[in-house]
């Protein structure tokens, strides 16, 4: 591979002050394509409406910076974070794994949220609070240096050339998360898109904030043992593509 990265468009800063995440402003440079899918079913809507609430998270004004020991009854030994949880179930694993760790979780897609959400009533987790919207902004409030790590598994590949800018992985995504990352902080992604793993190479490793940790083949073509699946992991594999995971770790600061 290339270790130059090609020039690529930066995203635009998305603003939060408008909760239609359909609006022209908020739709500009979306890392998504739709909120619902299927209808919600009755016990569905009950989470929606009555546990979402109390684990939303809301963003502060713009300028401002969230305060992540607020967010839990108690402050947390790390706060760590996912973007794009899907249907939620390796997020809900790692926060079963790690009751001590603060975990949240972005995602827009109505349906998977109530999945995470089933999932946290089901295990009674304590530890997981949810952003409903685009995890870019969140990046923009989280303080500086205060994830212990981040994961970004399976994003949307965006496939057609002039959605590439779309993509979730870039530099100025990796830009930001080198900002809100300690030192010694890890980064994993994931994806089964050939094309999108050719991107990802020639921005990820090669960024100066990052070290990519594989040693060989097998380091990238194998998950790890604290890596809990996902059921998109499985359709993939069941449909002959080879998931990649890349491990990473932010610079000393």
């Amino acid at each position: 591979m290339s270790s130059a990265a090609p020039s690529e468009p930066r995203d635009e800063p998305l603003r939060s002050g408008s909760d239609d995440a359909t609006s022209p402003a908020r739709r500009r440079g979306a890392l998504y394509g739709r909120r619902r899918g299927r209808p919600l079913r009755a016990g569905q809507q009950r989470l929606w409406s009555t546990l979402l609430p109390r684990l939303q998270l809301r963003l502060p004004e713009p300028g401002e910076r969230l305060d992540p020991s607020a967010l839990f009854a108690a402050p947390p030994g790390d706060l760590w974070l996912e973007i794009g949880f899907g249907g939620g179930e390796h997020l809900a694993a790692q926060a079963a794994a790690h009751p001590g760790i603060g975990m949240i979780g972005c995602e827009v897609f109505e349906n998977g949220i109530v999945k995470l959400l089933g999932e946290i009533e089901r295990r009674r987790l304590a530890n997981i609070r949810i952003l409903t919207d685009d995890g870019r902004l969140l990046l923009s409030a989280l303080p500086e240096a205060s994830l212990g790590r981040v994961f970004i598994l399976f994003p949307d590949p965006w496939p057609k050339q002039r959605h590439h800018k779309r993509r979730l992985v870039s530099t100025a995504t990796l830009d930001a998360l080198a900002r809100v990352m300690k030192g010694g902080a890890e980064l994993r992604v994931a994806t089964d898109d050939r094309s999108y793993l050719l991107w990802m190479l020639q921005r990820v490793p090669t960024h100066p904030a990052f070290e990519w940790l594989a040693k060989g083949p097998a380091d990238w073509r194998t998950r790890p043992a604290d890596w809990p699946a996902t059921r998109y992991e499985a359709k993939a594999v069941a449909a002959g593509r080879a998931p990649v995971f890349l491990r990473l770790r932010r610079r000393s600061r």
